[in-house]
């Protein structure tokens, strides 16, 4: 199975890819990063690297990575960049990186969204002193 990049090698049951269902196999994504079930120590809150900075090291201060890909795709402005596309909050419509239409998103999509991908426009958040 292909999926954007991304691999899986082994069975099925009933033709389902929900991974609670895998029976065995492995998945690898686009980048070449091994899923696994137990012991998954990627993106935990402790590493922060992207699986690229693990392969290749990190770039000296000030010039570090913002995404696994780099340097990052550039976002137009006023979307955001949701992993398989971008993201306008006004049509809240998602389009791949090659600018077609992938899918309308949901209210829960669109919440994770604004609250969770990178934006194509920097904010000025200032001092917030403790209340």
């Amino acid at each position: 199975m292909e999926v954007t990049g991304s691999s899986y090698f082994g069975d099925y049951v009933h033709g389902s890819s929900v991974l609670e269902f895998v029976l065995q196999g492995k998945y690898t994504f686009a980048d070449g990063l091994e899923f696994k079930d137990k012991k998954w120590h990627y993106c935990d809150g402790y590493d922060r690297r992207f699986y690229t900075e693990i392969c290749s090291g990190l770039k000296p201060a000030g010039i570090s990575q913002l995404t696994n890909l780099d340097p990052p795709r550039t976002i137009p402005q006023g979307c955001y960049d949701c992993g398989d596309g971008f993201y306008n909050t006004n049509t809240r419509v998602v389009i791949d990186y090659k600018l077609r239409f992938l899918r309308n998103a949901d209210d829960d999509e669109h919440e994770w969204i604004i609250r969770t991908c990178r934006k194509g426009w920097d904010e000025i958040t200032g001092f917030k002193p403790k209340q």
